[in-house]
């Protein structure tokens, strides 16, 4: 098994593009590698963007980009009031921020949404993620919930032990309000985990998966 290196410009670091449709779904979707990419490449530079919160949901994601990021630097995150659930119906002022946003930061990777999610609005930022950075590594990431739309990922990146209890604490510490949601269960997050680690061979048991649909290898030395 061939093993991917990130690497951004010295003079920059490794610049990462993470793209959530609502407060919770970076750090559900990515949040173990989150902290694994931060842990290995300390002088990483996170740019984050909610695309739909507001009231507690705000302060949710500011204090759930502090804790997942750590010590590497923030950029945001960038909330946006997009309407839950309706974004498709604005699609326009969505790409709109999209076309600012490609102005100002030059990823080397991206995390997005899964473009066969059954949200709409998760849907609408996976495609507006590949119609905007057209030469960029994206990874889409998964989502558990209640309509049942998982696939066969096939990129993953495993956890140890201490990351992938670190991410479920980090959830429940950071979205208080969601605690009382029947879906938002400490054994799914965990499960979703240990099926995929299982999946990837992890050494821990536990890994997250994600969707790499186009993968350019350049030169191996």
């Amino acid at each position: 098994m061939m093993h991917l290196n990130l690497n951004g410009e010295a003079s920059r670091g490794l610049q990462i593009l993470c793209l959530g449709s609502h407060s919770d779904d970076i750090e559900i979707g990515c949040g173990g590698t989150i902290l694994r990419l931060a842990e290995q490449y300390p002088n990483c530079v996170l740019h984050w963007v909610v695309f739909s919160a507001d009231g507690v949901r705000i302060a949710e994601a500011k204090r759930a980009a502090s804790l997942f990021v750590g010590p590497a630097s923030l950029v945001g995150p960038s909330v946006k009031a997009f309407p839950d659930g309706f974004m498709p119906v604005v699609s326009g002022e969505v790409k709109a921020f999209f076309e600012e946003l490609k102005q100002t930061v030059t990823p080397d990777v991206i995390f997005t949404h899964n473009r066969k999610d059954a949200h709409q609005d998760h849907r609408l930022i996976a495609e507006l993620t590949w119609n905007t950075f057209r030469d960029h590594l994206i990874l889409e990431y998964e989502i558990p919930k209640y309509d049942g739309d998982m696939g066969r990922p096939n990129f993953f990146m495993p956890l140890d032990a201490p990351m992938y209890e670190r991410k479920v604490d980090h959830l429940f510490a950071a979205f208080e309000s969601q605690r009382a949601k029947p879906w938002f269960d400490r054994e799914t997050f965990l499960g979703l985990m240990r099926i995929r680690g299982m999946e990837a061979n992890s050494a821990s048991g536990y890994a997250e998966a994600f969707y790499a649909r186009k993968l350019v290898l350049g030169s191996i030395a």
